[in-house]
C-alpha cells in the first residue's frame, strides 16, 4: 500500500534519518516508537505527502486515501461541531449520521455539544474534532501522531477499540503503553537514523530490543578492541621496512572498516528518590459535601472523602468532569465553592500543572534551574537526572526561555521532584514524556512516604501505583477502592448491566436468577471449548510466524551469499554495494534475533 524506499532526511545538513526502507502493507497497525528528536514525526510527515525526503522516494497505492493527525494543528472557526463534522460526512449514506453520532460520543462529546461553536472548545476538544473526522472519513491509512494526549481513559478505550474493528492500516506515534500494546502487531524503532522492523506488538519488541542493544553493544566493543589494537600496531611498526607491508594492510583494513554505531545511552534504571517528606496530619485532605458551580452549570455536588497521610489516589474521568477544578479548589486557587475542605496539618504541597511551566526563570540555564533546587547528595546526579529527562548533553545548557513548552513542562517536573513536600499533586505529569522518563518518575514516586493525587488517563502510569480511584462524573465524585484496573473492571461491569436491563426492557421482560446448575455447568463448557479454540489459533499464528521468519531468514542468506560473490572482484566494491550488504547483514540480524524470541514462545504454547 505504502513504500518506503531508501529514504533520508536531513536538517540545517544534520541527518534524522539514513535510508530508511519499509512497507506498509492493508492489515498492518504500527507503533513507531523512539526517543523524542528521533524523526518519528518527521517520518509521519514524510508519509503524509506534507514534507519531502532529502533522497528516496514514497510510493504510495494510486486512489489510497490517508488520513493525518498531527500534533498540533491550525483549527476552523466559525462552524458547529455537527456543521464542522458535517464536512466529511457522505450525506448519501442514511447510516452516516447514526455513526457521526456514534464517533462523536465515543470521543467524549454530549449530544448537547453538537451544535455548540467549534470556537468555544478548547485546543484539547478540537483536536477530538479533528480525530473524529479523521475517523469518519475511513481513510486507507490512519497517521496519529500522539492521539491519546488530549483523550480520557474512557475515549482511549472506545478509540482503541474502533482501531481494532476498523479494516484501515495504522502507524501510530504514542507513548501510552497500554494503547499501543492493545491496538498494534507491528513496531518499528527509530534509532540513529536507522529503522528497526519488528512483526510483534509492543510488549514483545520490548524483550527482543533488550537482546538486540546487547549484542550491539558487544559487537561494538569486540570492534573498538580491535580497532585499538590495529592502531596500536600500525604505531607501533608504522617505521619498521621489513612490516610495512602488514602496516599497510591494516591502515586499509581500518579504511573500509564499516564502523559500528550504537546507543550506549547507559538505559540501567536510574533511581531518582525524593527528599523525605516532612510528616504531615494523618488526613492531608478532608472533603465533606463539597459543590463547585460556574454560574447555572454545577462541576460537581455533594463531594465528600478523606485521603488519608502516605495514600496514593487518582483522579479520573472525562475532561470537563471537574478533575482539575478540585485541584485548584485544593490548592486554593478557587475558594467560590460551598461545603467544607480542609488541609491537614503541616501540609507542604507540591503542584505540578501545566502552567507551572510559565513560572520558570527564562534566564538560567536547564542545568542551574535544577542546581538551585537540589539539596545533598542528589546534587552529584543532576545530570544523569536531566539526561532521563531528555536534557542530556549540551540541552543542559540551554535557557529556559529557548524551551518548547512541553520542554518546560518536563523541566519544572523536574524541579517540583526534588522539593521536600509530603503532598504532590500532579495533574497530567506524563503528557511530555517519553516512556523512560515515566518510569523513572513513576518508580520515585512508587517509593515517596508522602501522599499523591495524580489526575492522570495513562493507565499503565498509574497500575501499581495508586491504591484509589475517584471517578468524576455527572456532577458527581465516587470513591474506588482498589487500583487503576480494578476501577476498569468495574466500569466494563457497570456499562453490561446497563445495556442488560435496556435489552430487557425493551424486550418487556424481567431478568430470573439462573439456579447454581445454570451459572456452572454450560458456562465452563463454553469457557473450556473457548480457551481451547483460542490456544488452537494462538498456536497456529505462532507457527506461521517462525515458518514466515525462517523464510525471510533464508532468503536473505542467499542475497548476502550472492552479494559476498559479487564483492569478491574488485571490480564490484563500490560504496553502493558495501552499503547493501551492510543494509542485508543489519536485516538479517534483525530477523535471527525475532526468530529467538518467536521460536521461544511457540516452545512454551506447545
Amino acid at each position: 500500500m505504502v513504500s518506503v524506499e531508501n529514504i533520508s532526511m536531513e536538517f540545517s545538513a544534520r541527518p534524522i534519518l539514513n535510508d530508511i526502507t519499509f512497507l506498509i502493507n492493508r492489515k498492518d497497525r504500527i507503533a513507531l516508537i523512539g526517543k523524542n528528536g528521533a524523526g518519528k514525526t518527521t517520518l509521519l510527515k514524510l508519509i503524509a505527502g506534507e514534507e519531502e525526503p532529502t533522497s528516496g522516494r514514497i510510493s504510495r497505492d494510486k486512489e489510497m486515501t490517508i488520513g493525518y493527525l498531527p500534533q498540533h494543528m491550525i483549527h476552523n472557526d466559525g462552524t458547529t461541531l455537527q456543521e464542522e463534522v458535517d464536512k466529511v460526512r457522505d450525506k448519501q449514506d442514511p447510516k452516516s449520521i447514526g455513526q457521526m453520532e456514534r464517533v462523536l460520543l465515543g470521543l467524549g462529546f454530549e449530544r448537547t455539544d453538537f451544535n455548540r461553536q467549534c470556537s468555544e472548545f478548547s485546543g484539547g476538544w478540537r483536536m477530538r474534532v479533528e480525530l473524529a473526522k479523521i475517523l469518519l472519513v475511513k481513510p486507507d491509512l490512519l497517521l496519529l501522531d500522539e492521539p491519546t494526549n488530549h483523550l480520557d481513559i474512557e475515549s482511549i478505550q472506545w478509540l482503541e477499540q474502533w482501531l481494532q474493528q476498523s479494516g484501515c492500516a495504522v502507524l501510530l506515534v504514542s507513548h501510552d503503553r497500554a494503547f499501543i500494546d492493545n491496538v498494534t502487531n507491528r513496531t518499528i524503532e527509530i534509532s540513529l537514523g536507522r529503522i528497526y522492523d519488528y512483526q510483534v506488538k509492543y510488549s514483545q519488541f520490548v524483550e527482543l530490543r533488550k537482546e538486540r542493544h546487547e549484542q550491539q553493544v558487544r559487537a561494538y566493543e569486540n570492534q573498538q578492541k580491535m580497532i585499538q589494537e590495529t592502531e596500536e600496531f600500525i604505531e607501533r611498526f608504522r617505521y619498521k621496512a621489513t612490516k610495512s607491508v602488514q602496516v599497510q594492510s591494516r591502515i586499509k583494513q581500518l579504511d573500509k572498516l564499516e564502523r559500528l554505531e550504537v546507543d550506549l545511552e547507559d538505559n540501567s534504571r536510574l533511581r531518582l528518590k525524593f527528599p523525605p517528606a516532612p510528616r504531615s496530619g494523618d488526613y492531608p485532605v478532608i472533603v465533606e459535601d463539597l459543590k463547585k458551580a460556574y454560574g447555572e452549570h454545577v462541576v460537581f455536588d455533594h463531594a465528600t472523602f478523606t485521603i488519608k497521610r502516605g495514600e496514593k489516589v487518582a483522579f479520573v474521568g472525562k475532561n470537563g468532569e471537574g478533575k482539575t477544578t478540585l485541584v485548584k479548589c485544593i490548592m486554593q486557587e478557587l475558594q467560590d465553592y460551598t461545603g467544607e475542605l480542609k488541609i491537614g496539618h503541616n501540609v507542604k504541597i507540591g503542584y505540578f500543572a501545566q502552567n507551572q511551566a510559565s513560572l520558570l526563570d527564562g534566564e538560567l540555564s536547564v542545568f542551574d534551574t535544577i542546581d538551585r533546587v537540589a539539596v545533598g547528595e542528589i546534587r552529584t546526579k543532576i545530570k544523569d537526572i536531566l539526561g532521563a529527562f531528555m536534557f542530556g548533553g549540551e540541552a543542559s545548557e540551554k535557557k529556559v526561555r529557548f524551551l518548547s513548552g512541553g520542554e518546560r513542562s518536563r523541566l519544572a517536573m523536574i524541579r517540583l521532584l526534588l522539593e521536600p513536600v509530603n503532598l504532590l499533586i500532579l495533574d497530567e505529569p506524563t503528557n511530555h514524556l517519553d516512556m523512560r522518563s515515566k518510569d523513572v518518575l513513576k518508580e520515585a514516586l512508587m517509593e515517596f512516604d508522602g501522599t499523591v493525587i495524580c489526575v492522570s488517563h495513562d493507565r499503565d502510569f498509574l497500575s501499581g501505583l495508586v491504591d484509589k480511584v475517584y471517578e468524576f462524573g455527572g456532577g458527581k465524585v465516587r470513591e474506588h477502592l482498589g487500583g487503576i484496573y480494578d476501577w476498569l473492571r468495574y466500569k466494563k461491569a457497570e456499562v453490561e448491566g446497563n445495556d442488560r436491563s435496556i435489552d430487557m426492557a425493551l424486550r418487556g421482560g424481567q431478568s430470573q436468577k439462573p439456579t447454581p446448575q445454570q451459572e456452572t455447568a454450560p458456562t465452563a463448557g463454553k469457557l473450556d471449548y473457548a480457551a481451547q479454540k483460542a490456544k488452537a489459533a494462538e498456536l497456529r499464528k505462532a507457527q506461521k510466524a517462525v515458518s514466515e521468519a525462517e523464510a525471510d531468514i533464508e532468503r536473505l542468506e542467499c542475497d548476502l551469499d550472492a552479494l559476498e560473490k559479487q564483492l569478491s572482484d574488485p571490480a564490484n566494491q563500490t560504496q553502493e554495494n558495501f552499503d547493501q550488504y551492510a543494509n542485508l547483514k543489519h536485516k538479517l540480524e534483525q530477523r535471527m534475533y525475532e526468530w529467538e524470541l518467536l521460536s521461544e514462545q511457540l516452545e512454551q504454547l506447545q
